[in-house]
């Protein structure tokens, strides 16, 4: 059995899932799956047997003698990024670092209007839908400003946020799936950079998967 064990919910809609499982992939290490239909009382159930918030994702880490859990999309990333720091996670650069755990928390705590009214469906195509709405509107304009301006002020070292592919990158997958489905329009460097996620080779694995589930 891997030392690792992610419990997350259906890929096609749980962007809190596809966050922590882009980030454990990237570590390297070799992990199991629990995939729970996490809409139905049946899946709500195993999650609370599984772990203490009866939510997903969960991480179990099996390399000590009593499994730890770490729960949370962000925890469940910053743990790995102690875990194995030769992976990277966070940009090695302090400032880049800073910047990159603060856009990463105010992906995990903000958008609540981008969240309500533009919801992840990794194939649904509905452009334009929801984007009249003000909050969404400024949700928007403020993620386009993080795309632009991490990418200006910390990529020069690859084509990801803060250069090469970190946590920060992780968190705002979701988001990049959600601009498919809507397409606002944005700005040329935002552009290029929802691009390059979608042909992330972890983005792609999680769409594969997902399409498995179908």
């Amino acid at each position: 059995m891997p030392d690792f064990t992610i419990v997350i919910g259906s890929r096609q809609w749980s962007s809190w899932s596809m966050r922590p499982w882009l980030a454990l992939r990237q570590t390297g290490a070799a992990f199991d799956e629990i995939v729970l239909l996490h809409r139905t009382p049946a899946g709500k159930a195993e999650a609370v047997a599984l772990g203490p918030t009866g939510l997903v994702p969960l991480l179990i880490d099996r390399r000590a003698s009593e499994p730890l859990k770490v729960w949370d999309s962000l925890a469940i990333c910053e743990y790995l990024a102690e875990s194995f720091p030769e992976a990277g996670l966070w940009p090695a650069d302090r400032a880049a670092r800073a910047v990159a755990r603060s856009v990463s928390a105010e992906m995990h705590s903000g958008f609540r209007p981008l969240r309500m009214a533009l919801s992840m469906d990794l194939f649904a195509h509905l452009p334009g839908i929801g984007l009249d709405d003000p909050g969404v509107a400024a949700d928007i304009a403020r993620i386009d400003a993080i795309f632009r301006d991490s990418r200006a002020q910390y990529g020069q070292e690859g084509p990801y946020l803060f250069g090469k592919r970190t946590i920060a990158d992780a968190m705002f997958a979701p988001v990049v799936s959600r601009f498919r489905t809507y397409e606002p329009k944005l700005s040329g460097p935002a552009a290029e950079y929802v691009a390059t996620m979608l042909d992330d080779d972890g983005f792609k694995a999680w769409e594969d998967a997902a399409r498995r589930e179908l």
